[in-house]
Protein backbone atom coordinates (compact mmCIF):
# COMPACT_ATOMS: atom_id res chain seq x y z
CA UNK A 1 0.00 0.00 0.00
CA UNK A 2 1.24 3.28 -0.66
CA UNK A 3 2.02 6.24 1.94
CA UNK A 4 1.52 9.92 2.26
CA UNK A 5 4.07 12.48 3.77
CA UNK A 6 3.29 16.05 2.80
CA UNK A 7 3.49 19.44 3.96
CA UNK A 8 -0.02 20.71 3.07
CA UNK A 9 0.48 24.00 4.92
CA UNK A 10 2.80 26.76 6.95
CA UNK A 11 2.00 29.73 8.23
CA UNK A 12 0.73 31.51 11.12
CA UNK A 13 3.58 29.82 12.95
CA UNK A 14 2.20 26.28 12.53
CA UNK A 15 3.22 23.69 9.76
CA UNK A 16 0.72 21.10 9.04
CA UNK A 17 1.63 17.48 7.39
CA UNK A 18 -0.42 15.31 6.39
CA UNK A 19 -0.14 11.65 6.94
CA UNK A 20 -1.88 8.78 4.77
CA UNK A 21 -1.86 5.00 4.06
CA UNK A 22 0.88 2.87 5.58
CA UNK A 23 3.50 4.79 6.86
CA UNK A 24 6.34 2.61 7.73
CA UNK A 25 9.97 1.83 8.41
CA UNK A 26 9.98 1.94 4.37
CA UNK A 27 9.12 5.25 4.63
CA UNK A 28 11.33 6.64 7.45
CA UNK A 29 14.03 8.34 5.59
CA UNK A 30 11.41 10.58 3.58
CA UNK A 31 9.75 11.08 6.85
CA UNK A 32 12.31 12.98 8.43
CA UNK A 33 12.96 14.77 5.34
CA UNK A 34 10.36 16.08 4.43
CA UNK A 35 9.46 17.27 7.92
CA UNK A 36 12.94 18.38 8.85
CA UNK A 37 13.31 19.90 5.93
CA UNK A 38 10.43 22.04 6.55
CA UNK A 39 11.35 23.02 10.30
CA UNK A 40 14.73 23.50 9.98
CA UNK A 41 14.02 26.77 7.75
CA UNK A 42 10.39 27.27 9.79
CA UNK A 43 11.32 26.77 13.34
CA UNK A 44 7.15 26.51 13.99
CA UNK A 45 4.42 24.09 15.27
CA UNK A 46 3.56 21.21 14.02
CA UNK A 47 0.41 19.34 13.12
CA UNK A 48 0.17 16.02 11.89
CA UNK A 49 -2.80 15.44 10.22
CA UNK A 50 -4.12 11.69 10.23
CA UNK A 51 -7.19 11.89 8.53
CA UNK A 52 -6.12 9.42 5.82
CA UNK A 53 -3.97 7.21 7.95
CA UNK A 54 -4.15 3.40 7.94
CA UNK A 55 -1.20 1.93 9.52
CA UNK A 56 1.79 3.14 11.44
CA UNK A 57 4.46 1.38 12.72
CA UNK A 58 7.01 1.71 15.72
CA UNK A 59 9.74 3.16 13.35
CA UNK A 60 7.70 5.92 12.37
CA UNK A 61 6.47 6.63 16.35
CA UNK A 62 9.92 7.21 17.19
CA UNK A 63 9.83 9.55 14.54
CA UNK A 64 7.24 11.05 15.87
CA UNK A 65 9.30 11.31 19.06
CA UNK A 66 12.12 12.64 17.53
CA UNK A 67 10.31 15.44 16.46
CA UNK A 68 8.38 15.92 19.38
CA UNK A 69 12.16 16.52 21.29
CA UNK A 70 13.11 18.79 18.64
CA UNK A 71 9.91 20.82 19.14
CA UNK A 72 9.67 20.90 22.25
CA UNK A 73 13.76 22.12 22.86
CA UNK A 74 13.29 24.84 20.49
CA UNK A 75 9.89 25.60 22.53
CA UNK A 76 7.23 24.66 19.64
CA UNK A 77 4.43 22.12 19.91
CA UNK A 78 3.57 19.37 18.40
CA UNK A 79 -0.12 18.07 17.80
CA UNK A 80 -1.47 14.75 16.29
CA UNK A 81 -4.81 15.16 14.61
CA UNK A 82 -7.99 12.63 13.22
CA UNK A 83 -6.20 10.03 14.38
CA UNK A 84 -9.00 6.59 13.71
CA UNK A 85 -9.99 4.90 16.93
CA UNK A 86 -6.86 1.94 16.92
CA UNK A 87 -3.87 4.21 15.47
CA UNK A 88 -5.13 6.46 19.12
CA UNK A 89 -4.92 3.87 21.05
CA UNK A 90 -1.58 2.52 19.49
CA UNK A 91 -1.00 6.10 20.91
CA UNK A 92 -2.13 6.14 24.59
CA UNK A 93 -0.69 2.46 24.49
CA UNK A 94 2.69 3.95 23.77
CA UNK A 95 1.82 6.70 26.13
CA UNK A 96 2.44 9.13 23.25
CA UNK A 97 -0.45 10.79 24.33
CA UNK A 98 1.20 12.50 27.19
CA UNK A 99 3.61 13.83 24.87
CA UNK A 100 2.31 15.19 22.24
CA UNK A 101 -1.80 16.97 21.60
CA UNK A 102 -3.98 14.97 20.28
CA UNK A 103 -6.99 16.34 18.99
Amino acid sequence: MQHKIQVVSEGDGTMVVALGGEVDASSYEEFDAVIFSHYNRHKCDVVFDCAELDFIDSTILGGIVKVYKTLAADGHKLVVKNLKPRIRKLFEICALDKLVGLE
